[in-house]
């Protein structure tokens, strides 16, 4: 088609601009289609003039795990008041009001993982590639959020570091199973054949099958904070709601 290029693609090229740029695509097709060429194809311009703000697809997958943590922190500062922002030192944070800013941090997880269910499994495989000082700010500043919150409580080291994993490990576990593909074939109208049960062998996976259509719903934000009061409560007396 001829005639002038949008305003969109006349924008000067920016990281950010890359970024939101595989973002989108990751989001509309999948990570499968994600590539250099095809964010240079969503941007308009060719694909060398990429490498100067992302240098390797390895790069770009780093990045994205960066765009969904500045999502997540933009919505941790902009809550009123901020959920887990720095408090002063001395025990400042009840426990009651450190289980309510885990609520909010695990939650805002949770909904910015709806929001881009195709690339959220990379929050939780990237960082393992990339050690931690080499990790984005954006990444960083969550994890500075929950260490500050636990001191600021006045947990002792173990306590906070103890708490600290288990939060991650189950928040980032959590979002990456209940977002997983379960349907099989979304135009099949018959529940069953939809889910592919007949995939699975009667007599090898009973329990599997039985529990089929209810896998296939998402637990939400509801049971993902439940998990974590059981953590909390299984953690210790000194963390329970």
């Amino acid at each position: 088609m001829s005639g002038e290029p949008s305003a969109a693609r006349r924008e000067r090229l920016t990281r950010e601009r890359v970024l939101r740029a595989a973002l989108a695509v990751a989001d509309a097709e999948g990570l499968a289609a994600l590539s250099m060429r095809r964010v240079a194809v969503e941007l308009g311009v060719e694909t060398m003039a990429l490498y100067r703000y992302t240098e390797s697809k390895d790069d770009l997958l780093d990045g994205l795990v960066e765009t969904l943590f500045l999502e997540v922190e933009e919505r941790l500062s902009d809550a009123r008041p901020a959920i887990g922002a720095e408090q002063p030192e001395g025990g400042a944070v009840g426990l009651p009001e450190l289980r309510d800013a885990l609520h909010g941090i695990a939650r805002e997880l949770y909904r910015v993982a709806v929001e881009h269910p195709n690339v959220i499994s990379l929050c939780a495989s990237r960082p393992l590639t990339v050690p931690l000082a080499r990790r984005p700010p954006a990444v960083l500043r969550v994890h500075e959020r929950l260490l500050a919150l636990f001191r600021a409580a006045g947990l002792d080291d173990d306590a906070a570091l103890r708490i600290y994993r288990a939060f991650i490990s189950w928040v980032l576990g959590y979002v990456v199973v209940d977002l997983r593909a379960v349907v099989d074939d979304p135009d099949e109208p018959d529940p069953a054949f939809r889910l592919g049960l007949h995939r699975l062998p009667a007599r090898d996976f009973p329990t599997l099958r039985a529990y089929g259509p209810a896998l296939a719903e998402r637990g939400g934000e509801e049971q993902l904070l439940a998990g974590l009061d059981a953590l909390l409560t299984a953690l210790g007396p000194d963390t329970a709601a």
